[in-house]
């Protein structure tokens, strides 16, 4: 089993607080972005993978409507009731699970048969853009699905999830996270298509990882910055409505060759935002061609321009996230590096051969220092299986 060790460490906490074992166990991986940048609310698509670190939730029945719920990392404890369920102010980490519990029984728990005592452990690394609440959610949602025997696919439960998230944690996410945590699999990619939320999984074949890397930049702006660009797409989106002799809705039924020739009806900054999603709709499916030949090369120079394009047009790096970038292009061992998530900080996703992945830690390491007096944190990543149950 993958992170046997968390699995261990969770049912052995769990038997120590209740005096029982789980009746049931899930388990869902976080996620990374690999192609496709601010594409989900233009309705366009994304390649995404889920990772080989993720999150663990036991459960049992409770007797009664009672409910408690344990992070497992700090023992912190809440507790409710099947009828009390709600937002938290305080312990706020309850909310992803408290939320997906709510809509699971579409927003009246009450109506459960029963409560329950659940514990979550993990080890996806916190602030590293690589969705460590997306996989409380998925796990939460199906080991509670088992307990009260709900049946329900996997695009449901991450609409779940997305909704708690919404609701519970007050956070406007896309459903990319949850459907790449649902859909991952080992050794391939989830090409997402946000227009008829549909997700396939493409194949990367052998030999081949990811290596995330996380800049120590502080995040500014952000949610002014993403507003003003979601604005922007949105903004772009009526204008071709009124050029094209084609329906357009959003960004995705704009192509670039489009954008060349009308782009001059838009404002220098508009312009520039709306060339970022169109391009990366493009570079999703081609990445796609590329995959099913096998071309990694190929693949990864897709996320050269991917990256050239955030800095350029959606201006969404930074100079941290362009350090590891350029350091990137120099060692011949990483086929291609880009931002991962919304930008303006995080971490940046390297596509890159195992086998040298001291050598690259190494190397990009040593630059990043050189260049802002601090180290970045490297973890390799391998893509996997996505979301499901292990134990009951």
């Amino acid at each position: 089993m993958q992170n046997q060790e968390v699995y261990d460490e969770l049912v052995s906490k769990f038997e120590k607080m209740y005096g029982e074992k789980p009746q049931v166990v899930a388990y869902a991986p976080g996620r990374i972005e690999v192609l496709g940048n601010h594409t989900d609310y233009n309705e366009g698509y994304v390649f995404s993978a889920a990772i080989d670190k993720g999150t663990f939730f036991a459960v049992s029945p409770a007797a009664d409507g009672t409910c408690e719920l344990t992070a497992g990392d700090f023992m912190e404890t809440a507790k409710f009731t099947t009828s009390t369920v709600a937002p938290a102010k305080e312990m706020t980490w309850q909310n992803y699970v408290t939320g997906t519990f709510n809509w699971l029984f579409d927003g009246n728990p009450a109506s459960a048969k029963h409560g329950w005592k659940g514990m979550f452990l993990g080890n996806i690394p916190l602030g590293a853009g690589l969705s460590s609440s997306a996989a409380l959610e998925m796990c939460t949602a199906l080991a509670l699905c088992r307990l009260y025997g709900i049946e329900k696919d996997k695009t449901a439960l991450a609409k779940i999830g997305q909704k708690a998230e919404h609701t519970f944690a007050g956070c406007p996410c896309g459903l990319l996270d949850q459907a790449s945590s649902m859909y991952g699999r080992e050794g391939a990619l989830v090409k997402s298509d946000f227009r008829t939320n549909s997700f396939e999984t493409v194949s990367m074949g052998d030999g081949v990882a990811f290596m995330m890397v996380k800049s120590n930049a502080k995040h500014a702006l952000v949610d002014g910055a993403y507003a003003s660009r979601r604005q922007a797409c949105e903004d772009a989106a009526k204008y071709f409505a009124g050029v094209l002799r084609k329906k357009v809705t959003h960004l995705r039924d704009v192509t670039m060759a489009e954008w060349v020739l009308y782009r001059g009806g838009l404002s220098e900054t508009t312009a520039k935002r709306a060339a970022h999603p169109i391009g990366e709709d493009e570079r999703v499916l081609q990445g796609a061609v590329l995959l099913e030949k096998g071309d990694l090369n190929g693949f990864g120079a897709l996320m050269y321009d991917s990256h050239e394009s955030s800095r350029n047009w959606f201006e969404n790096s930074c100079e941290e996230l362009d350090t590891i970038v350029d350091a990137a292009k120099a060692i011949p061992e990483v086929y291609g590096a880009r931002l991962s998530g919304g930008g303006f900080g995080g971490s940046c996703c390297l596509l890159v051969d195992p086998s040298a992945a001291a050598k690259i830690s190494a190397q990009i390491a040593k630059e990043y220092k050189a260049k802002h007096g601090d180290e970045p944190q490297i973890s390799l990543i391998k893509p996997s299986e996505g979301a499901h149950i292990v134990a009951g």
